[in-house]
This record gives C-alpha cells, structure tokens and sequence, in this order.
C-alpha cells in the first residue's frame, strides 16, 4: 500500500500528464521568497515529506529527487526513506546540479514546469537559459497544488499590528523617506518589495501569518508619489488602518500588486532584487519601465541596526541569559534523575523564556540533539523521536526566542556526563574558532568570507571541517535567519558594516555519534581610525555561560583563556542582578576563571 508521499507523487504525475509537462520543479518559497513560509505555500513539504528550511524537489514521471544542503543531509536521507524521492547532496563534488540531472533524464523537446509565482525571477531566468540551450522548454504557468493538494491550507488573514517607535527606532515614513532618497541615487524612482521581513521593518508592522517570524503576508510598492501596501483587508483592525494614513501609507488589497505593477507609467525606474521577486511578478512590469536589478536598499538599512534596536537586543539579551540560567540549572539536576527527554527540554526553555518580560514567542523551532542527534544540524524533534538523555556524552541545544525588542539565537552544547578525549578535543577546536570570530578586527569593507576562516582554522589544521555557514544575519523582532551579510566560505559582496548583528556559530559534527556548536550573536562595530583606515571589532551580545567541562586548556592560547575569562565575567555581571540566590551562586560557579 502507497504511503501519503506516494500518492502526492503519482497525483503530481497524473497533473504533469495532463499538462503534457515531463518535469516540475518545487522550490522551498512562496510569492515572497520567504525562507519559512507560511503553510499554504509548504508545496515542497507536502510533496516530500522533508521539513528543512532549505531544499528542492524535481519530480518527472518515473523520478524524483531532492537538493538541499549539509545542514540537512541526515535529516532528508531519514525523512525521504521509502518515498521514491533520491537525496541529492548539494555542495559535494559528485552531485549533478538540478538543470543537470533534467538534461540527462529528459528527452530534446520535453517541457518543465515551474510555478512562476514562488521561483524567484534571477533563478527562472538562469533556469530558462540553461534549458533552452538543451532544447527543453520552460513552462511557468502552472500552479499544480492548487489543484492536487485538496486540504491545503488558507492564506493567513491574521491581524497585523504596529511595532511602536520605543522599539524600532525611528518612524515609518521616516524610514520611506531614506529609502527614496537611497534608490535615487540609484537611478531609480521607485522600489517594488516583495520579502515579507523587509516590509515589516520599512512600515514598522508585525504579524503572525508564519510560524516564529513575526511577519504578515503583503508586498509593497514604495516612491516618492506614493507609497502603498497590498495585503488582505481582513488583517487591518481600525487602529491599523489609521494608522496607514498618519504614515501616508496607502493600502490596497493583496491580490491587486498584479494590476497595480503592470499599470505602471512607462519609462519608470523600478529598483528591485531578481532573487526576491517572483518570476510572476517580475514579468508584469511594463516593457517600458527600466529595471534596477540591485541588492535591496531597504535589506541593507533593515541589517544595520539603529541605537534604539540595538538596545533593545541588548535588553532582550539580558532577559534571555536570565531564563537560560534557570534553565540550566534545572538540567544539571533533572538529567541524573532520568527525567529529561529531547522535548522536555524543549517545553521546558518555552516555559522559563515566557516568563520574561515583553517575550511573544520562539524565533525558531528549537533544535535539541542529544547524542547522535546532535549531529542532525537543524535536527526537530517530535514525541515521537524524542530521545531519553542520559548522564553520559552531549546535548546540543540551538534556541532563540522573540522578544518586543530584540530576537535572540544561541547555540550551547553541553557535557551531560563522561566524555571521550575525542569529544573534548573537538568540542575545544570549535571552541577556539568561536574566540577567533569574537575577537576579530577587519578593516572597513571586510567581507564574511574573509574571516570565516578564523572560525576554522584549528579544525581544518587537524582535516576537520563543517560546510554550514558560520554566521547569518538577525532580524530585530524579526527573523532569526536576514541578510544581506553572512560569514561562510561562500562569496557574499556584502561587507561586514556597523549596526549589523550576526551569528557567530561554528561547529563539528560526527555522523551517528555527536554534535558541537557554539553561538553568541556579535554586533559589528567601529573600533579605530588608523594611517590605514578605519577599522571594525564585534561586541558579543549573547548572555550565557558556555560549559567548561568539555574544555582542554592547554589547547587554548593565553589570549584565548583571557577572552574566555573576560566573556564569563560579563556575562555574571550582567545577569546576576536579576537572579535570586542560588541562582548567583550557581552561575559564578559555571563562570569562574579557567
């Protein structure tokens, strides 16, 4: 009998005949490009089975595959077990890309199909080249879960409501006014913004339509004649819509962004991102209108954070390290008496974090491996793969919460009882690579990719390596993955500029034996004006003591102690003022000098 992913794939392949199409293409994203987006648009998912973040699946009519990355590989080879879907592993010498693996199963004149309204433009037009000089055809009209997904869920009509200036900072039209004035001086008149995160943070609004990221469905089109928001009148309360106004914000509803963009005069100068617009949408801008494919100026002026944001990060951050130590405490002593499983450190983080001020939720699914689990890199546990831990090896646990004035990330894996040299020697590596992020000094127009390998270098002197990146952008009160900067091996042409707050989370991961990561978030900032330039440092914002126990401090360099040493004894004096007691006495402890 056919399991649930079965009957998806051959409901597809009926579809795909119908439609004499011989492939279709499924990427991860929805009309916004979103990285998590909202459940209706989860196709990816229900086709696959597979719940990463990132990944795409091809079917044609005899095969499937997916492509996702390193951070995932365990986890798809475990959730693509008897569906007839190939785990394809992206990065790896060996593994043929998307348009490769079409050109060596299709036949010259075959079609392949993508829904045009969730691939991103500069990817469908990548696509169409590739595949046209094979003499495959590219069809983009189809939606095919609109008519094969027979409970898929509504579009989200929850309520938005306004982020006050006491925590974004600056006003909304003040924000409209910079961006206008930034894309002239690009050479353009107007800005066509599709990414969900970038519209809350330009109108200074927040919702609920996704799971953790605190966004709501929408595009915006913003210029100096006019500014406007297409989302679904249902989602505005009264206070809402008045408050549109006072921002001169004008609203329309969310299916007439295709009217309203094919309608737009000629000769104008639309500035937008090929990557975070819909191919769709792309295509409904008048032949006319000239085309300023750059990086978002509204992505960039979002990832630098302003006085009042970082502050309230800061804020946020003291909040969390509060919660985290009673946390912590009552794993050290709940794990001996057998009591702890994989979700009861889940519910139990969410039950200490929401007893913190102006808390509103998760930023993420926590990931909370232990043991083999830990080295699942975005590993989700459920009840029923939830693990018992036992008081011998390491819990991994990657969290993060949404507060009204800052969203936090962190990563601690923790000694849960007798470990391996192995294990000890690992965990101080990563160790020494996150000291080598923390206490870097770049000069100005430094790119991520430049000092990845500070967070690297002890593990691949011993040949060790781990192919996640090691640090994206946060939102502030928004979503925990941003750009546009990133440290990893990858290129990235965005600099490491003041006001951006970014992960610093490097790691190990030993397949069916164990994980390590450690991550604080860091805040670039200025620190000195030389002969040679100005140059940059990072403030680690991050409040939590990172375990000891692992540790061996003769791999360790002076400097290296003495940041360690200073880390800890900041992190005490931050959050001891808030803890009671024992709660003092039990942090000093794990925050003594080594």
């Amino acid at each position: 009998m056919a399991n649930p992913i079965q009957r998806h794939l051959a409901s597809l392949r009926k579809f795909l005949e119908e439609k004499q199409l011989h492939a279709f293409i499924i990427p991860s994203t929805d009309p916004h490009l979103s990285e998590y987006p909202a459940a209706h648009w989860a196709s990816r998912e229900w086709i696959s089975g597979f719940t990463g973040s990132a990944g795409t699946v091809v079917v044609t009519r005899d095969k499937a595959g997916l492509w996702t990355d390193s951070r995932y590989f365990l986890q798809a080879a475990k959730q693509l077990d008897n569906t007839g879907i190939d785990l394809f592993r992206e990065g790896l010498p060996t593994t043929p890309t998307i348009e490769e693996w079409l050109i060596s199963e299709l036949s010259e004149g075959n079609s392949v199909g993508i829904d045009g309204n969730v691939y991103a433009a500069s990817e469908a037009f990548q696509l169409n080249v590739k595949l046209t000089m094979n003499r495959l055809h590219l069809i983009t009209d189809y939606d095919p879960f609109a008519e094969i997904w027979k409970d898929r869920p509504q579009i989200p009509t929850n309520t938005i409501f306004e982020l006050p200036v006491k925590y974004s900072g600056v006003k909304a039209s003040k924000k409209i006014a910079q961006v206008c004035s930034t894309i002239e001086k690009q050479g353009a008149d107007s800005l066509l913004v599709a990414s969900l995160d970038t519209i809350a943070w330009l109108f200074n609004i927040r919702g609920n339509d996704v799971k953790c990221n605190p966004v709501a469905v929408c595009f915006a089109y913003v210029s100096k004649k006019e500014t406007v928001i297409f989302i679904n009148p249902k989602k505005l309360t009264q206070e809402m819509g008045q408050y549109f106004k006072q921002e001169n914000i004008q609203v329309a509803d969310y299916d007439k962004i295709f009217d309203y963009v094919s309608s737009i005069p000629a000769h104008t100068k639309i500035c937008l991102q090929g990557s975070k617009v819909s191919f769709a949408l792309y295509n409904k801008i008048p032949k006319m209108s000239r085309i300023i494919d750059v990086l978002s100026p509204a992505d960039l002026m979002k990832s630098k954070k302003n006085e009042t944001e970082q502050e309230g990060i800061r804020n946020a951050m003291q909040r969390d390290g509060v919660a985290l130590v009673k946390f912590l405490m009552w794993f050290e002593k709940a794990v001996p008496t057998g009591e702890v499983e994989e979700m009861t450190i889940v519910d139990k983080l969410t039950e200490y974090r929401s007893q913190q001020d102006l808390y509103v939720g998760e930023s993420f699914d926590t990931i909370a491996g232990y043991g083999p689990n830990g080295a699942i890199v975005h590993y989700h546990v459920t009840p029923e793969s939830s693990a018992k831990v036992k008081p011998e090896g390491l819990q991994l646990i990657d969290s993060g919460a949404q507060y009204f004035d800052g969203t936090t990330d962190i990563t601690r894996t923790v000694a849960v009882g007798a470990l391996t040299e192995q294990m000890k020697k690992d965990y101080t590596m990563v160790l020494k690579g996150h000291i080598g992020i923390a206490t870097c000094k770049y000069p100005e127009g430094t790119r991520g990719s430049q000092i990845d390998i500070l967070a690297r270098k002890a593990l691949w002197d011993n040949g060790l390596n781990y192919l996640h990146g090691t640090g994206h952008g946060i939102g502030h009160f928004l979503n925990v993955h941003e750009g546009p900067q990133s440290i990893r091996m990858n290129e990235n042409p965005t600099t490491l500029q003041p006001g951006m707050v970014t992960s610093n989370e490097p790691g190990l991961y030993r397949a069916n034996q164990y994980g390590i990561r450690i991550e604080n978030l860091v805040l670039t900032k200025e620190d000195c004006v030389t002969e040679f330039g100005a140059f940059y440092s990072l403030e680690t914002l991050t409040l939590c003591p990172i375990d000891t126990t692992p540790i061996i401090k003769e791999m360790l360099t002076k400097d290296e102690i003495s940041w360690f040493n200073n880390y800890h004894q900041y992190v005490y004096d931050r959050l001891s003022p808030s803890l009671s007691t024992e709660e003092k006495e039990w942090l000093k402890d794990k925050t003594k000098a080594i």
